[in-house]
Order: C-alpha cells, then sequence, then structure tokens
C-alpha cells in the first residue's frame, strides 16, 4: 500500500498509474478500494465533502500537484502581479515573502 499512498497529518493521497495490463483508472479504483477497506477495518472515516476523485492535480499547501509534478497557486502568482507597488517597509517584505515562496516555480 505505501507504493500508491501518501500520508500528510491527517490528509491521504492515492496515486495510480496504469500497471500490468490495467489502465490509470482501473488500477486508481483498485487503490481506492484497498485504502477505503483499510480504514474501514479501523473505523476510520473520510470526510467526503474533502475528498475529490480521480482528479488529475490536486489543492495541496498552497500549491498543485499533478502527474507533471507541482505548480504555483495561478490566484497566489495572480496576487503577486497586481500587488499595489509597497509604500513601506512592512508592505515590502510581504511581497518579496510571497515572491520568495513563487520563485521555485518560475521557469526564469
Amino acid at each position: 500500500m505505501r507504493q500508491f499512498v501518501q500520508t500528510y497529518f491527517d490528509d491521504i493521497f492515492v496515486h495510480s498509474r496504469a500497471s500490468a495490463g490495467k489502465t490509470a483508472v482501473e488500477s486508481h479504483l483498485g487503490h481506492l478500494r484497498e485504502v477505503l477497506l483499510r480504514m474501514r477495518e479501523n473505523r476510520l472515516y473520510a470526510n467526503m465533502n474533502k475528498c475529490i476523485f480521480g482528479a488529475e492535480e490536486i489543492p495541496f499547501l498552497g500549491c498543485f500537484l499533478g502527474k507533471d509534478g507541482v505548480r504555483a497557486d495561478p490566484e497566489k502568482v495572480c496576487a503577486i502581479a497586481q500587488w499595489p507597488v509597497s509604500v513601506s517597509q512592512k508592505d515590502l517584505r510581504k511581497w518579496l515573502g510571497l515572491a520568495n515562496y513563487l520563485h521555485k516555480y518560475s521557469a526564469n
């Protein structure tokens, strides 16, 4: 199960690829079934309002995770592009903090 399940605090991520003659969707359904059965055996329950199934990418810690890697949240990119000119040291530090966070997602 550790091959297709990752956890972060109380979040569970199930990821799947096509293998052994099964499509990625078929593999994913099998993996989900296994995880949900294991949760049921241990009387653990998921909040269905917070669940995302079969997504190409998911939001996580201010970015998006997907099969192609990690990308910045477009809202954060838009926020930095529309940020007003800083007039105080405090405002400049806020902008620099966000810019520093987002720089790892930039090609240039």
